[in-house]
């Protein structure tokens, strides 16, 4: 099989070669409940999905609870990323199972280009489940507008202390620390089940670790294990990369603060997800509920002087990605090297829960076995700053490959420029994890064959309009 190669198979084969497949092995193929509708309707799953903003991926100390319940006791993948590194790109992406060039939410302005009838949520309410969002939505979406699709919901305004929200239709000011209170109003939709017998979906997402990573109170000053940077924080020569690169001035003790604030306001994080556990275990529905945990976006912690998300470096694609679901059989505690993303949230909810969406989405189920060889990661600029940052890029295991626009979008999404490629980056990722290398700076076109590119080149522009 060539190295590009992609494979499908039914999840219940998939099952049948895992260890997993005992524990399965009594539960109804709830992926064939599409093809019979209303088919083991009881055993629909609950669905809790959390969703951490600019959370990157090397802050495991933050989250033992969380870690010790979502992977001990389910999958953690290894090589999970965003298809955009930036918020409502991103959370639309999660919602649609789509990349920001199909849904057209290209940056933080444009939110009311998602198509709200593409979503999990529209999909999973029509199919009979009860949902809820607490926490953050979309970047630009009005605070006083409810959140479609969503039945009961405390819609947070950013923030970290006596923030704004909308609750059920009623915009007010709550007092106290947001995370707290998305924890206690997720709890309080959680013991609904005991009157609602319809199976649910929470999407909850707490502002952590966004900026200005206010702790907690009791968090406040929290000794954070020691840190020295990696070396793309300390790289000295970067040269090799774009200009607005070569510019950033991160240093170490940007990476050091930033990392230390992320970790302290993810501690609040853990403790909701512990209550999130203790609760579904106290009322019978933990063995039932399909747990997925992703960061929105990484951040960069001064790597190559960046202070921030929306590069096509690791540290700003790369995020935290747990699942967990015991009756589907996905309770064994496991690692998982497959390249995920958040495009394939929706469709493995919509999997679990049997339901057929009617719109295109260019995820898979990780219900399944499917794997791919590499990954679409895109970022457009909005403005016309003079500077070309609208890149995407060919995201691989062992390989990068990256390319800059003369593009920009507006405040709708809308796209202009002439598309002329600025510059262009590849790194043997296997060789040069943390990028210091870009073999295309100087390089021959005798050397660029060598590497593949013209190859590489091509699956971009074809991914880029798939």
């Amino acid at each position: 099989m060539s190295k590009r190669a992609r494979t499908q198979v039914s999840r219940r084969g998939f099952l049948a070669g895992t260890a997993a497949a005992a524990a399965a092995a009594t539960v109804p193929a709830i992926g064939q409940a599409a093809a019979a509708p209303g088919a083991a309707a009881a055993t629909r799953p609950n669905i809790l999905l959390i969703v951490t903003d600019d959370q990157p991926k090397q802050t495991d100390w933050a989250l033992q609870k969380t870690i010790g319940w979502l992977a001990g006791q389910g999958v953690k993948f290894s090589h999970g990323h965003v298809t955009t590194p930036l918020c409502a790109p991103s959370r639309s992406s999660i919602f649609s199972g789509r990349h920001a060039h199909n849904h057209g939410v290209r940056n933080n302005a444009a939110s009311a280009a998602l198509d709200q009838n593409t979503t999990v949520q529209r999909y999973l309410k029509q199919a009979g489940y009860r949902t809820g969002l607490f926490g953050k939505y979309l970047n630009s979406w009005n605070i006083a507008d409810a959140p479609p699709h969503f039945e009961d919901f405390a819609l947070l305004q950013p923030g970290y202390v006596d923030a704004k929200w909308n609750v059920n239709g009623a915009v007010q000011t709550i007092n106290g620390y947001t995370t707290n209170i998305i924890k206690n109003r997720t709890l309080s939709f959680l013991d609904k089940a005991a009157t609602d017998t319809r199976p649910w979906f929470a999407y909850v997402t707490p502002y952590a670790s966004h900026g200005p990573r206010t702790p907690e109170a009791k968090y406040a000053g929290t000794p954070v294990p020691e840190w020295n940077g990696r070396p793309s924080v300390t790289e000295a020569d970067r040269s090799d990369k774009p200009p607005y690169i070569q510019d950033a001035t991160g240093t170490l003790e940007d990476g050091k603060r930033i990392r230390a604030e992320q970790l302290r306001v993810l501690l609040s994080v853990d403790d909701a997800v512990q209550a999130f556990k203790d609760k579904l275990a106290a009322t019978g529905q933990l063995d039932n509920t399909l747990v997925i945990y992703i960061g929105d976006n990484g951040f960069g912690w001064a790597d190559h002087g960046w202070t921030a998300k929306s590069v096509p470096y690791s540290p700003a694609h790369e995020v935290p990605f747990y699942l967990s679901w015991p009756a589907g059989g996905f309770g064994a505690g496991t690692v998982d090297d497959r390249i995920v993303a958040n495009i394939d949230i929706a469709p493995t909810i919509l999997d679990a829960a049997g339901v057929t969406p009617n719109t295109p989405q260019d995820g898979r189920s990780l219900l399944s076995s499917y794997s791919r060889d590499h990954l679409l990661v895109e970022w457009w600029k909005q403005g016309t700053a003079p500077d070309h940052r609208t890149w995407s890029s060919y995201v691989a295991k062992d390989e990068q490959y990256v390319e800059y626009y003369k593009l920009h979008t507006d405040a709708h999404g809308t796209v202009s420029g002439t598309g002329e490629v600025t510059f262009r980056e590849y790194y043997d990722l296997a060789a040069d994890p943390h990028q210091l290398v870009n073999k295309l700076y100087q390089a021959t076109p005798a050397q660029e064959r060598n590497l593949g590119i013209p190859a590489l080149a091509a699956q971009l522009a074809a991914d880029r309009v798939g």
